[in-house]
């Protein structure tokens, strides 16, 4: 659109819209809806008896269609002469009784509580063109000079985009003021060169109201004209209307194509829950595909699976369904389904505003899953931490009817903290318990083969090998290590005694002689232990960061400074090593972990893990047998080989390979 100033500021002179309207000419510029699409929420804002005010009228036909069905008694005020002339010229003779008159809506010659409605459709947008001191300083004029001339229960009409300064601002300020308020979305369908304006239409209604003490403020959003809500707070009021703004961007954005590689999230919600209900992914497939569109529903309590979380995991389930565009809906916790075909009728109507350019109507869209179930939570404990805040134990079956159990932190929602497998006690069928023969998690895996590089390290040896874990999680690394592994005398170090007290409860976690359990500041232990001069021949670090400001999610920051590594190394037996989870994504910030640990140990390795981010890193205090790396390699591999034998010989159940997990070694 050509017509736009090169400066917002210039919304504000008389000169631009007289400039404006001479080059627009007599034709009608209609930016935010004609009457027809405003004519619902018009009439239920005012009466035709209702003198009105309308103010920045610009050579729009709003009034004038008013006019013609009944709301006669109008005055329309504009800063610019040009306007103000062409539109008394036309509606002059064919419309007597309105008016239009050359006025500055910030010093306006009416006297008080002349008006019953100020309409405004436009003018606080051209007007707030940012939040700045000078700006703020015009609105607040605008607005007193509105509260001047509406009279008791009179009402503010405002038709706005609401960018963010904008609602911030009228909602903070009628509400200072005590006025009930009601925003309204407008269903306006732009086209041709309006089609730039992506934010959705609103209808601000503030209605003049003396300010009573200790009253509860009035905050309603309507998301269409017969469906009113009230909310409790200007946040969550602010809070709407931007996640509206928000699927109105994405659904044209997708309309159009134009997702560059993104993956829009939407999240819709029910009318009686403030957590989301449904969560959809709209994902595009790079290749053509035959079927334009399909809906694929996660199996509930799917959604932390790497397939619905990750990106990668949506790209890949999106190639082999064969769509062009795939949405993924994934159900959230909280909230109760009745059977697929429920959802699928509560979403159909939805998803439907989500399809591709190239989608032909009446061809029936096809809704996805994993077989005909819908899945099964069973939520076995839900509380809160002091220290890891709140959290959720729960049982969920996957398409194959295996049962897993998790831990998730609801800060880092669909993120599974800790994973076990559920199978029937063997010495009770009905019941089931933990399968202490399963990991979850690739990078535990990876992590027990660090027990290879122990200096003659034997699985089936005599000889006791001290571990120290810091990080407790669920357990399942400690068990797994406990049960397989009895020679090794262990000790978990984790903060937080509220997750010891879960993986006790629900994960087959249990202390005894050679498993042990301190409930202790990882930093402060090995500190301690330096001081005492405690060695051991293995230690682990699988400790989640809550900071994820650096691009560090495991472990802490603190955990990997230079003083604190060479404290860890002090307690760590000539000939043992130090295994890191190590998940970073700042490539600089992993160059430098790796050269700290290079300078403190005698040799660095590791492992990506294949399916996550994380890698596993191994360390070695000394290596004595042999200087050549590549014969060191070797020979640990001889270990792992045999770690490998052992595991499956006495867990005939046992589907982990060592090997494998070390596929992609390397020397750093």
């Amino acid at each position: 659109m050509n017509l736009l100033p090169q400066s917002h500021k210039e919304f504000l002179s008389p000169e631009y819209w007289d400039k404006f309207f001479k080059k627009r000419g007599e034709k009608a510029f209609e930016w935010y809806g004609e009457y027809p699409q405003l004519c619902g929420v018009i009439h239920k804002c005012m009466k035709p008896q209702d003198k009105i005010l309308m103010v920045g009228c610009g050579n729009s036909q709003l009034s004038e269609n008013m006019y013609d069905v009944g709301y006669t008694n109008m005055v329309n005020i504009d800063i610019s002469s040009i306007v103000v002339r062409q539109m008394n010229d036309r509606n002059h003779t064919t419309r007597p009784l309105m008016s239009f008159v050359k006025m500055d809506v910030t010093q306006m010659s009416f006297v008080d509580e002349e008006f019953s409605v100020v309409l405004d459709k436009g003018t606080l947008d051209a007007l707030m063109v940012d939040g700045s001191d000078a700006v703020t300083t015009t609105v607040n004029r605008m607005f007193s000079e509105i509260n001047r001339v509406l009279r008791p229960c009179g009402r503010y009409v405002c038709i706005s985009l609401m960018q963010d300064h904008i609602l911030k601002k009228v909602v903070t300020y009628f509400t200072d003021l005590g006025w009930p308020i009601r925003i309204y979305k407008l269903q306006i369908e732009k086209s041709g060169t309006e089609k730039e304006f992506q934010l959705p239409v609103f209808a601000f209604m503030a209605t003049k109201f003396k300010k009573i003490p200790n009253m509860k403020q009035i905050l309603e959003i309507a998301s269409c004209e017969n469906k009113i809500e009230r909310v409790d707070s200007c946040d969550k009021l602010i809070s709407v209307v931007k996640e509206m703004q928000y699927y109105a961007v994405v659904r044209q954005k997708i309309s159009q194509r134009k997702l560059d590689g993104d993956q829009p999230v939407i999240c819709l919600y029910s009318d009686v829950s403030s957590t989301p209900r449904y969560t959809l992914y709209i994902v595009d497939n790079e290749n053509k595909c035959a079927d334009k569109f399909a809906i694929f529903i996660a199996p509930e309590g799917r959604e932390s699976d790497w397939i619905f979380r990750t990106e990668t995991g949506r790209i890949e389930l999106s190639e082999s369904a064969g769509f062009e565009r795939l949405v993924i809906v994934t159900l959230n916790r909280n909230h109760v389904y009745k059977d697929l075909d429920s959802i699928k009728a509560e979403l159909s109507e939805k998803v439907m505003e989500l399809v591709p350019p190239s989608f032909k109507e009446g061809v029936q869209v096809p809704f996805l899953s994993f077989g005909e179930t819908f899945g099964n939570r069973v939520i076995q404990q839900e509380g809160e931490s002091d220290i890891s805040g709140k959290f959720v134990v729960e049982d969920v079956e996957t398409e194959s009817r295996v049962k897993l159990r998790r831990l998730m932190f609801l800060a880092t929602e669909n993120i599974v903290q800790s994973e076990a497998r559920l199978i029937k006690d063997p010495q009770k069928t009905s019941q089931l318990v933990v399968d202490k023969s399963y990991l979850s998690c690739e990078h535990h895996i990876s992590m027990i083969t660090g027990l290879a590089f122990v200096e003659d390290f034997q699985p089936e040896g005599d000889e006791e090998r001290s571990v120290l874990l810091v990080g407790l999680g669920g357990g399942g690394l400690a068990v797994y290590l406990h049960q397989y592994f009895p020679t090794i005398a262990m000790h978990v170090v984790e903060i937080d005694p509220v997750i010891v007290d879960i993986a006790t409860q629900w994960f087959g976690f249990s202390e005894d002689n050679s498993l042990n359990v301190h409930v202790a500041d990882g930093l402060d232990f090995i500190h301690k232990a330096a001081q005492e001069g405690r060695t051991y021949d293995t230690v682990l670090f699988d400790i989640d960061s809550k900071d994820r400001t650096l691009g560090l999610s495991c472990p802490p920051i603190s955990f990997l400074e230079t003083d604190f590594l060479k404290t860890t190394s002090s307690i760590i037996a000539d000939g043992g090593v130090f295994v890191l989870n190590l998940v970073c994504r700042d490539e600089t910030l992993k160059t430098a972990i790796m050269e700290r640990l290079g300078k403190i140990f005698s040799a660095v390795f590791i492992v990506a893990i294949q399916s996550e981010v994380n890698e596993t890193v191994f360390a070695i205090k000394r290596v004595s047998n042999t200087t050549d790396k590549t014969t060191y390699l070797t020979n640990i591999m001889q270990t792992v080989k045999s770690m490998n034998s052992y595991i499956q010989a006495t867990a005939k159940s046992s589907e982990i390979d060592l090997l494998q997990a070390l596929d992609n070694l390397q020397i750093r």
